[in-house]
């Protein structure tokens, strides 16, 4: 597992995780999901902003939901992100390796640093970090879409994936700023996505062998390892589904079968 300090930064289905076969639009090439995916990071970003905005100061500095974690740490954390991930893609364009972070030290120096800004400080942060994001993402030339790129951790990736793991970001993080916004404000086809792919992290020891139904999409996926027949099914609606994935709900509105609580899932 991840150290503390990892599991704090990471918040998504393994964003460093090389992709699947099944994405949020399947058709098309790189060019076309790097687009698609790009209007998704935008639309994310705005309901991100509309929430950073109306913090003062005083919230700034409370709690996240993040063990150990400001929404000072928090939002600072979605900065560096967002320059990490233009580093991925400055290395996709150029040819010449740019690394995401030097190491998880230097992204945890700088998020500790940043954390107790004002509040408007955070926000012009966020703004200019997410611009210079998209800058980066409008030089792209279609052919460096295919190229790949490597996080900190991970397999490689091509780098129109570097746009999916900031959606994640956005997405997830924004529910761990404590502000109003919860797993039900997910769109629909993020969730079904964040689904399809928990097959492929969940597949440790530890992880129980579970069939996910969902009840408002057809959708089922398994989880646990490759190996083991899954021995309950969990049923509900694809967003709390997902929240009880992440650690981020606590399972209300699903049902499992055989009847019985929820099995236990591991540490996210």
């Amino acid at each position: 597992m991840s150290s503390d300090a990892e599991q704090r930064g990471r918040g998504n289905l393994d964003p460093d995780h090389s992709p699947g076969d099944a994405e949020m639009d399947d058709r098309g090439g790189a060019e076309d999901r790097a687009r698609g995916l790009r209007a998704r990071v935008a639309a994310a970003t705005s309901r991100l902003r509309e929430s950073a905005a109306r913090l003062d100061d005083r919230q700034a500095r409370e709690p996240s939901t993040l063990p150990g974690w400001s929404r000072g740490h928090l939002l600072t954390h979605l900065a560096r992100n967002a320059d990490g991930l233009r580093n991925l893609l400055i290395w996709a364009r150029t040819g010449v390796e740019t690394p995401q972070y030097r190491d998880a030290d230097e992204r945890e120096e700088a998020i500790a640093a940043g954390a107790g800004r004002p509040a408007a400080e955070l926000l012009a942060d966020l703004d200019a970090s997410a611009a210079a994001l998209d800058a980066e993402v409008a030089r792209m030339p279609p052919a460096a879409w295919s190229a790949e790129v490597r996080g900190i951790r991970g397999p490689p990736h091509p780098a129109w994936y570097t746009l999916w793991r900031r959606l994640s970001e956005v997405e997830i993080h924004h529910v761990d700023l404590a502000v109003g916004y919860d797993p039900t404000d997910w769109p629909a086809d993020f969730a079904v996505y964040c689904l399809r792919r928990g097959a492929d992290v969940f597949t440790g020891a530890d992880s129980p062998a579970v069939l996910l139904r969902c009840s408002d999409v057809a959708l089922e996926a398994r989880i646990g390892p490759a190996a083991m027949e899954p021995a309950v099914t969990v049923s509900g609606p694809a967003r709390p589904m997902l929240a009880w994935l992440l650690g981020r709900g606590d399972g209300t509105g699903l049902t499992a079968d055989p009847p019985g609580p929820l099995p236990p899932l591991p540490p996210w």
